[in-house]
């Protein structure tokens, strides 16, 4: 079946990331600071390896301040719920994912700076709505729904002149746009490991420039300072409780490592040629409304007619794998004008190709024809 859902996760993975997985299964099993024998120190050394390789494609100094976690999500609520004290409040745009709405729902004092229509965030929007109690702005460096790439060196530049923390969630943006956490001034950067990266699911990370400022999201036992009750305060153990997923991080290395060899900015150019031939392709047809950025990672959202975008993905049922619906992102559809009804999510990885773009476009022009605008 054509699997286009990259957007999601990706599906085929370098085959050195499979060989990863298999090797730390099979031959690997040490537990990560538990004892100095042979297997617990490899363990150790796959974690740190796998830092220092993020470390590089993101122009981090300090790879220790990379931690682990099962998914962007888990991170993007460690940097919030670690940095947001009581009243605090939060600037986030209307194009973040769940994941960042609901912590700031949660913690009740946020104010949402609106995208315009295309899903693109301005600047000065977001330092009109910092105010004195302002603890913390968040911002998607891609959205998740129609792929619009969001300014957030120009929002990294206000946050450090207000001198607030500044993070990032690049789950849609890691191992297909370059990322520079320096320039982006960024304060904390979250990612999701099992998309751009290319690891297995379950995999994502958040880097803490400033450590000391963040709180654990959960504590317990580290493998160090173990004769003590208080949770260690040196990276990475303040915020690596429990056993850590050695397999699936050393297999996110070898991700991480063909993201290296062939460039973050080169992948990105490749997937975007494919969306951008797929969005020239609804331009040209009947019924299709387009949403989004021309500037925007390989992502497409659209809808045909009056349909539902649930119709259009039951009537694409099993010829290909795409998203329909909201997408984890209501502010986002609501922004975009399809709250009513969602939007067909097509997003392009590295092992698509034209012969694919090809595929979703005969299917898609099909169903156009078939119903009324």
């Amino acid at each position: 079946m054509l699997y286009l859902d990259n957007a999601a996760t990706t599906l085929k993975k370098p085959f050195s990331v499979y060989a990863s997985l298999m090797k730390n299964t099979v031959f690997g099993g040490g537990n990560a600071g538990r004892g100095s024998h042979k297997q617990s120190m490899s363990a150790v050394r796959t974690i740190v390896d796998t830092q220092d390789l993020i470390a590089e494609l993101f122009n981090i100094s300090r790879p220790q301040n990379i931690i682990f976690t099962q998914n962007a999500t888990y991170a993007l609520n460690t940097a919030i719920f670690g940095t947001v004290r009581t009243g605090g409040h939060i600037v986030i745009t209307s194009m973040e994912h769940n994941s960042v709405l609901r912590p700031a729902y949660m913690l009740g004092n946020y104010t949402v700076v609106n995208a315009d229509k295309t899903g693109l965030v301005h600047a000065e929007d977001i330092e009109n709505a910092i105010r004195d109690d302002t603890c913390l702005i968040v911002c998607t460096h891609a959205s998740n729904v129609c792929g619009t790439i969001e300014p957030v060196c120009e929002i990294g530049n206000i946050a450090e002149k207000y001198g607030i923390p500044f993070l990032v969630d690049t789950a849609q943006t890691a191992g297909c746009l370059g990322i520079d956490a320096k320039e982006m001034k960024a304060d904390m950067i979250a990612f999701s490991g099992h998309k751009g990266l290319m690891g297995p699911l379950g995999t994502g990370g958040l880097y803490v420039k400033n450590p000391e400022l963040l709180k654990p999201l959960v504590v317990g036992g580290t493998g160090s300072n173990s004769e003590s009750i208080v949770q260690p305060d040196f990276m990475p153990d303040k915020f690596h409780s429990g056993t850590m997923n050695t397999p699936s991080i050393a297999a996110l290395g070898a991700g991480v490592r063909y993201v290296l060899k062939h460039g973050a900015d080169a992948i990105g150019a490749y997937e975007k040629s494919l969306s951008t031939e797929f969005r020239d392709n609804l331009f040209n047809m009947k019924n299709v409304d387009v949403y989004g950025n021309l500037d925007s990672v390989a992502t497409v959202a659209f809808n045909i007619g009056t349909l539902a975008s649930e119709e259009t993905f039951e009537r694409l049922h099993g010829q290909a794998s795409v998203r329909a619906g909201y997408h984890c992102a209501p502010l986002a559809h609501r922004t975009l004008g399809t709250s009513k009804r969602g939007a067909v999510r097509v997003s392009f990885g590295i092992f698509n190709n034209e012969r694919d773009v090809k595929r979703i476009t005969d299917l898609v022009y099909r169903i156009s024809n078939e119903v009324k605008g």
